[in-house]
């Protein structure tokens, strides 16, 4: 998508310029196409929520109409390709400092041109303060809505579409944001929400939820007794004076009463035995600083202690912690982790959200979007029109904090397809796509960021060359190159800005830049070419594999679905021999391929199994398009059918590098089926069934798979899953443990992580898996 939003024009969008370091059409995106609207306003921070219908260019192929003419000219593509306009929704999310909230709401009233939205839906403390200026301002009428029913219909919301939202926090972690997988079912959970109190409530179910206790003592306690103690007024200046204190200036610890730890009880000489006890008997002045970080431990002490007794009365180990007294505060996370280990003796995890900030603006956005049941969708956040998690490190000092994090966006997208679990992963709730995790891996994490960069000069090139009638393609390519460089920047201080960082995450978000500028598939005419010419060969293949033993095809149809995943254009060491020798072909690749025995090689147990009865059902996941699938893939898949195994072929919903779509497979399968009786039979009585995987990225999470996949993988029995590729079989899914047999297969087109993982360029993985019993 291009950049949204008209350029402000007036004093209000003047005075908003001057006050941001980002135009505010950067900010609130896409407003002209606004729909519905939101507010959630606090204390200090505001945020709005609204939901968009975005315009976008999306590459569509059709299959000829070849009635009247031959249809195997040699000039002929297997199929047109179209571009076409397509609307998809948006919500947006953006955070501000209440001192912006005239400003922000001036420039909104200024560019809101398509609404017939009349009511704003708004929760918080501020909704009462501000109601009178936002109506006057936007001519909305403000319907109130209930906080803590907002907070928790937010909660539930980001736990259920963005998987890398929940957090613990470790202190002497490097990075010290640690992200758990979400469980396929989010409930029953524990929310403890810190605002000016505390409020701690059981959620149960969607709809179901539960007070169960609170405590006067909270947030705005600290605040107080903070600006009594030390004359500081502002939240966050106390925060930083408590990261600079030492506590055990002004508490008193165990050591301080026994002389050392006290034996008997097991407590150590470090632990506070009585808050402030010093102040009472020593007879000086003590710092700012020390008052504050002993204030800041006696109430979150308190907190977490409160929150793990609740817990383990109502036999949750999951607690999430929410309000303006988290606010992404290392120094807060800390003392609260801390108190919850040692209350719960580890039993009980302190959890954190890195969304925390939004979720009663999105609660309030859900309550008012009821009608149109957005829980019915799936969303995905974008990486492109979203800030991520910022540090906040306390070694910044407030103005540094406030300055770099005064607006902050969030932006989800709706999926086309709902989403769930793939069927057959043999336990969802510990299942993790990524084989490795770059936030923890500085090594890997340094040399994938500079490969995304050095490649990304070929990405543009490829963007440009995709649109040849575009007479602005460079223009947006060049605002492509600058947004995606600007991520990989702040990914290199802050890898843990979007969840865990992963080589999955980075081409997704690459994906998501391309998207964000009008390039839907810079490959489409790559792919055309490429599927045209394996279409002619096709029928030579399989003349020469029907002429071979049983035992010399087994093997002939592996190598084959290798060398096809050697036509990998994400990968540099192929895409330079592509371009730079355009007759190298399967033949070409078959000769690349390690010879066996392969870097990872089971070949002898999986033809041991071949000889034994045939798979009921076969799910394989296809990857790139040209030779992969038609002359690797489809010969697998014709010798699986002719066992009397059912397949089903899913491919990417949407484009993602040369990697083959759902709708170009659908027109492949049509023009092998006309050259071929195997895969006709199987295509007109439904033994060989094309879906699509819900997915437009070259990784594949087995967690987020299209529904209607899930729902005929159950159906027909699959007990066969092959993965195949680099990024869907290495980069994520090497390790993933199904409930039934499975083939992992590439050819590691990356010579660092063939070094890395003990082979060389073109090393084979062919990974045979039977669960235990």
């Amino acid at each position: 998508m291009a950049e949204c939003g008209a350029s402000g024009s007036g004093s209000s969008g003047d005075s908003l310029d001057k006050s941001i370091t980002l135009p505010p059409d950067e900010i609130f995106r896409n407003l002209e196409n606004a729909k519905r609207f939101a507010i959630d306003i606090g204390g200090s921070l505001t945020k709005l929520a609204y939901y968009s219908t975005v315009q976008h260019k999306v590459a569509r192929v059709r299959s000829f109409d070849y009635s009247g003419k031959d249809a195997e000219q040699d000039h002929e593509p297997p199929y047109e390709i179209s571009v076409q306009e397509e609307v998809t929704a948006r919500l947006h999310f953006v955070k501000f400092e209440n001192t912006y909230i005239e400003a922000c709401l001036d420039f909104i009233k200024d560019h809101l041109v398509n609404t017939d939205t009349k009511v704003i839906q708004a929760t918080g403390g501020g909704a009462y303060k501000f109601k009178d200026l936002i109506e006057e301002k936007l001519r909305l009428r403000v319907d109130k809505e209930d906080v803590m029913t907002c907070l928790i219909k937010g909660c539930n919301f980001v736990l259920k579409n963005i998987p890398h939202e929940a957090f613990v926090y470790q202190k002497d972690s490097d990075p010290e944001f640690r992200f758990q997988t979400n469980h396929p079912n989010i409930f029953p959970y524990l929310l403890v929400n810190i605002g000016s109190g505390v409020s701690i409530v059981k959620v149960e179910t969607e709809d179901r939820f539960e007070w169960v206790g609170g405590s006067s003592i909270g947030g705005g306690t600290f605040w107080g007794l903070g600006a009594l103690l030390t004359k500081t007024k502002k939240f966050d200046e106390l925060l930083h004076l408590a990261s600079k204190g030492q506590h055990a200036n002004v508490d008193m610890l165990v050591r301080d009463v026994y002389g050392g730890a006290h034996q008997t009880l097991g407590l150590s000489g470090n632990l506070i035995a009585s808050s402030f006890g010093k102040s009472a008997t020593a007879d000086r002045d003590f710092s700012k600083e020390d008052m504050a970080k002993s204030l800041l431990h006696m109430i979150s002490n308190d907190i977490g202690q409160l929150a793990c007794l609740y817990a383990k009365l109502h036999c949750l180990d999951r607690v999430y912690f929410g309000g303006f007294f988290i606010r992404g505060h290392p120094v807060t996370m800390r003392t609260i982790t801390y108190s919850i280990n040692f209350f719960s003796k580890g039993e009980v995890q302190a959890l954190f959200l890195r969304h925390e900030g939004y979720l009663g603006a999105i609660g309030a956005f859900l309550k008012g979007a009821e009608q149109d049941n957005p829980n019915q969708y799936s969303w995905g956040e974008n990486y492109a029109g979203s800030s991520g998690l910022m540090s906040s490190s306390p070694e910044l000092c407030p103005t540094q904090r406030a300055r770099s994090g005064t607006f902050d966006l969030l932006e989800m997208d709706r999926l086309e397809r709902p989403l769930v679990n793939l069927p057959l992963l043999l336990d969802p709730s510990s299942y993790v796509p990524d084989t490795v995790d770059l936030t923890d891996d500085a090594l890997a994490r340094k040399y994938w960021l500079t490969c995304f960069e050095e490649a990304l000069d070929g990405v543009v090139k490829r963007a440009v060359a995709s649109q040849p009638g575009s007479v602005d393609a460079a223009e947006r390519a060049e605002k492509f190159r600058q947004k995606y460089w600007s991520k990989l920047q702040t990914l290199r201080h802050q890898p843990f800005a979007y969840g865990t960082l992963t080589v999955r995450s980075l081409l997704d978000t690459r994906e998501h830049c391309l998207n964000e500028f009008n390039f839907p598939d810079p490959y489409s005419k790559v792919k055309q070419k490429e599927n045209g010419v394996a279409l002619k060969c096709f029928p030579r293949v399989i003349r020469g594999l029907d002429a071979l033993g049983w035992e010399d095809r087994q093997l002939a149809l592996v190598k084959g679905l290798l060398a096809g995943n050697v036509f990998d254009w994400g990968a540099k060491a192929v895409s330079d021999v592509l371009e730079s020798d355009p007759q190298f072909g399967f033949e070409e690749a078959k000769m690349k391929l390690q010879e066996r025995p392969w870097l990872v090689d089971s070949y002898s147990k999986w033809l041991q199994r071949l000889k034994g009865p045939p798979h009921k059902c076969a799910l394989i996941f296809a990857d790139n398009s040209g030779i992969d699938v038609i002359l690797g893939v489809f010969p697998f898949v014709r010798e699986l059918l002719s066992r009397g195994t059912e397949v089903i072929l899913a491919c990417n919903s949407g484009p993602a590098l040369n990697d083959v779509t759902y709708c170009e497979s659908l027109i492949v399968a049509e023009r092998i089926a006309a050259m071929d009786p195997v895969v006709h039979s199987a295509l007109r009585e439904e033994r060989l069934l094309l879906m699509q995987t819900g997915s437009s990225s070259p990784c594949l999470d087995l967690s987020r798979l299209d529904k209607g996949l899930a729902v005929l993988v159950r159906e027909r029995g699959a007990d066969l899953v092959v993965i195949e590729g680099m990024g869907r079989a290495v980069h994520t899914n090497y390790h993933a443990a199904l409930r039934c047999e499975s083939l992992k297969l590439a050819v590691i087109k990356n010579s660092w992580l063939a070094e890395r993982l003990g082979g060389r360029l073109f090393s084979v993985i062919f990974k045979y898996e039977v669960p235990a019993e």
